[in-house]
């Protein structure tokens, strides 16, 4: 019956999109992409190809956690591999408690166990991509890897204060959306992970204290979407990122702002090309340091630069995992202005999964807090976030006192995270036509250039969707919404021999055109090929025995 279920799937997906001409589509030939991919995507500090140059690097340097013990062999893998070791200045509590900007270089931060990287030039360990890559380990039994991951994103939150965009320099002063509890879950749940139940319970006692340290990163001042009782995105950094190897990412907004006047939310100030001591003093405050950074010294096009609040809202949209979009405002230059349905809903399910930590360990009185607190979460996600003549829930702005109109693909974050009711739950379903297409669920209902807006899709988004369908019982919607994806992939394979970070769902393909932040379609890619082996899995049922080929992974 689930091989039916799933030909049926498949079929339809395949008649209702253009045919590829270079192959003919097969999953079989996609399981196979990714069962070798993992060796080609795993990353450790013993192997040279770890430590490639980000965007914003200024020379290979790894840095070290202030107080961490040298570890054995690095300082001779370092010399083999040209790399200079540095130590970053201070012990760190939390994200952002060293500005990245005054370290004498940029360079990669370490991490003690191997990891898989997105690809392409994504040579590091992020933070949100991990967890579907940790699905996807996980379903092809590479178990020591998933839990070397998990292991990394808890050394991050112990020695870096938080679970980090990725483990470089730059991204020390943000987080990506928090999915280190279900990462956890994912690993506890699995039956060969643990030698036995006291290694389970032993490996928990540890881990749980820094859940909980991350999850406060949540629930600092600069998080809190005002008095909502949610959370936003918020970068600790200011001015242009760090990782921007010049203006012209900027230079392109400002190009954009001034071609479409009647949609600046007031990103735009008067300035000059070069200021004298005095305007760069007032910009140090309206805009961006020009003494400091080249880059914002750079970001000018006739006659104007981008305000202090704009930037504030770019990083904070690189924290969100969607950039670029412009759900949040043009180039999400607002993104720091919202309570997003996405990331509440993360951590509406952190807290469920740290109640149900507490609960293991015997920590009665924790497990009332996260009980509390998921409630409550709850409570304010239905205030502020659900509208029920929308039958939807929609992104509050919570400086603008509104909800967004935008109906955007996070509206299903609540399913997965089993925060919806039944009748919301329901309600939801029939809203699926808005973002349905020929290859899967698309990000939003508008076609802006961005990646993250239509018509583009991508596995984590139609990943959490089709589960939390499957998790209310919907499940025919589960399995085509699955079928469309995977046969999405599978013509992409086809056609060109690669898997993608993204794809077209209106043409069901990785035809990707985008003109607002960067505009490559990266292959690899990690966060794909978990997904696609997670609906497998929903369609076939779990598979049984090893790969033929598992990821070598030097330990």
């Amino acid at each position: 019956m689930k091989l039916r279920t799933r030909l049926a799937a498949l079929l339809l997906a395949l008649l209702s999109a253009p045919v590829a001409s270079a192959a003919t589509p097969d999953a079989a030939k996609t399981l196979d992409y990714i069962h070798h991919a993992w060796t080609t995507l795993t990353r450790q500090m013993a192997d040279c190809s770890a430590f490639g140059k980000g965007p914003g690097d200024t020379q290979l340097a790894l840095y070290l956690p202030h107080a961490l013990p040298m570890p054995s062999g690095l300082p001779a893998i370092a010399a083999r591999c040209h790399v200079e070791l540095r130590r970053l200045p201070q012990t760190i509590r939390e994200i952002g408690d060293v500005d990245a900007a005054k370290l004498p270089a940029q360079g990669l931060l370490y991490l003690p166990h191997p990891y898989v990287v997105p690809g392409g030039f994504f040579n590091e360990m992020y933070g949100w991509d991990s967890y579907f890559i940790e699905l996807g380990l996980l379903t092809d039994h590479h178990e020591a890897l998933a839990r070397d991951m998990v292991d990394n994103a808890l050394f991050e939150v112990r020695h870096y204060g938080g679970v980090l965009n990725a483990n470089r320099s730059y991204y020390l002063s943000r987080s990506q959306p928090p999915f280190l509890g279900a990462m956890m879950a994912a690993l506890l749940a699995d039956p060969t992970s643990f030698r036995d139940d006291a290694d389970k319970r032993a490996w928990l006692a540890r881990a749980y204290p820094l859940a909980v340290r991350n999850h406060d990163l949540w629930l600092r001042t600069e998080h809190r979407a005002g008095d909502t009782g949610l959370a936003r995105y918020f970068d600790y950094g200011h001015g242009p990122v760090l990782e921007a190897h010049d203006a012209s990412y900027y230079q392109g907004v400002i190009r954009w702002l001034l071609a479409h006047r009647a949609e600046d939310p007031g990103y735009l100030v008067k300035a000059s090309q070069h200021p004298d001591a005095a305007e760069a003093a007032r910009l140090k405050t309206a805009s961006c340091d020009i003494t400091t950074s080249e880059v914002c010294a750079d970001a000018w096009v006739d006659g104007y630069r981008l305000t202090a609040d704009y930037y504030l809202g770019d990083r904070a949209m690189r924290e969100s995992g969607f950039d670029v979009n412009f759900h949040f405002g043009p180039y999400a230059g607002l993104t720091h202005h919202y309570a997003p349905v996405g990331l509440n809903s993360l951590l509406y399910r952190y807290e469920r999964d740290l109640h149900d930590f507490a609960v293991t360990l015997g920590k009665t009185a924790d497990a009332t807090h996260w009980a509390q607190a998921a409630t409550a979460r709850k409570a304010a996600m239905d205030q502020y976030l659900w509208q029920p003549a929308k039958g939807m829930y929609m992104d509050y702005d919570f400086v603008a006192g509104k909800p967004s109109t935008d109906p955007y693909l996070s509206t299903f974050y609540p399913l997965w995270a089993g925060a919806a009711s039944a009748a919301q739950a329901q309600a939801l379903r029939g809203k699926l036509a808005l973002f349905e297409q020929r290859g899967g669920l698309r990000m939003s209902t508008r076609t802006t250039g961005a990646q993250w807006d239509a018509p583009y899709g991508w596995a984590p988004t139609n990943w959490l969707a089709i589960k939390g369908l499957d998790a209310y019982g919907f499940h025919d919607d589960a399995h085509r919404l699955a079928g469309k994806f995977m046969a999405t992939v599978d013509r992409s394979l086809a056609a060109d021999g690669t898997i993608r970070e993204k794809y077209n769902m209106a043409l069901g393909n990785a035809d990707v055109k985008v003109s607002a932040g960067y505009t490559t379609n990266v292959i690899g890619f990690g966060w794909t090929n978990g997904v696609y082996l997670k609906l497998h899995e929903l369609l076939e049922g779990p598979a049984t025995g090893k790969p033929a080929a598992a990821a070598t992974v030097v330990h």
